[in-house]
């Protein structure tokens, strides 16, 4: 027996698939809520409170989504951390995870991969990432209870080295929109990159840039650096997202230089009239400006500066 369709069922189904979808989108933005819509399809991880190295040490992570499909930029510290990426990535979109972006070969930004080139994602970093990370990321994954990661943190993590690498720059067509990486010579490290998004203005700074947090120094070149962050300042873009903290400005830019600057000219000073880092550090906190994350680096950033 045939069921006869009229026009008032025909209504009733419209309206049923209409609340469907709205609670479908609804669905979906609750699960996405560690994603901060930046610009239009462009989302990011930002401003993590309490950071602590089962976050990723607060690291930054978004995703750039085009005609094509999707561009990753940084994967997190761990297999359980990219899998939750993932999830709230498949909250925003369904189309491909083409390609991953590292920044710099750090584990917090780089340890994610695995989980993405299981997807069929190819990894693209500067060419001196993928040789650091040949280097150390092995034993740095072995040693990750000295970076404060337990084996739950990190189980199931593996390495997953860039298939694709440049030397200074390279531009991506991700299908009406172009994705610009710029090597910004020795910064943050020797394999720092920006990701830039030239028709939303903007840019995904990496480790070159931390806001609210204080920054890891130990293989920074602060008079490279310095100029990395004036090359950003010049540059057109209105929202910038650090490696580390909220979305940023210019403003932010010229603190991260102002606290370089004075870090720099402060542990060389101190270190010149002693060794101890510990006393070291306890006097370079008085002077520079407070952040409420990573102070704990400090002590580290002054082993940069003593006689060995």
């Amino acid at each position: 027996m045939k069921t006869k369709v009229t026009g008032c069922m025909r209504g009733l189904l419209v309206a049923a698939a209409l609340v469907l979808a709205i609670l479908a989108a609804q669905v979906r933005a609750a699960s996405a809520e560690g994603l901060t819509k930046i610009a239009d399809n462009v989302y990011s991880y930002v401003d993590m409170k309490k950071s602590s190295p089962a976050t990723s040490f607060g690291a930054n992570a978004g995703i750039i989504i085009g005609e094509k499909g999707v561009v990753v930029v940084d994967t997190l510290v761990s297999a359980k951390q990219a899998k939750k990426f993932i999830r709230d990535i498949r909250a925003v979109t369904d189309k491909p995870i083409r390609y991953v972006v590292n920044t710099h070969g750090h584990l917090d930004h780089t340890f994610g991969n695995a989980e993405f080139v299981k997807k069929g994602a190819v990894v693209i970093s500067h060419r001196n990432c993928l040789a650091n990370m040949k280097k150390g990321s092995e034993a740095t994954l072995r040693d990750a209870k000295n970076f404060g990661l337990t084996e739950k943190d990190m189980k199931g993590t593996k390495i997953a080295y860039p298939a694709l690498t440049f030397t200074d720059r390279m531009e991506m067509d991700l299908g009406g929109r172009t994705v610009e990486l710029i090597f910004t010579g020795h910064s943050h490290t020797d394999d720092s990159i920006l990701v830039y998004l030239p028709d939303v203005k903007v840019l995904f700074a990496g480790d070159v840039l931390f806001t609210g947090y204080h920054p890891f120094l130990g293989e920074g070149n602060i008079e490279e650096w310095t100029k990395a962050l004036d090359r950003v300042s010049a540059m057109d873009a209105e929202k910038i997202i650090p490696g580390h903290g909220p979305v940023s400005t210019k403003k932010d830019v010229a603190e991260m230089k102002a606290y370089l600057i004075a870090f720099d000219a402060r542990a060389r000073e101190l270190a010149a009239k002693s060794n101890d880092a510990a006393a070291i550090a306890a006097e370079i906190v008085k002077s520079l400006p407070a952040r409420p994350e990573g102070a704990g680096l400090i002590p580290w950033n002054v082993q940069k500066y003593l006689k060995k």
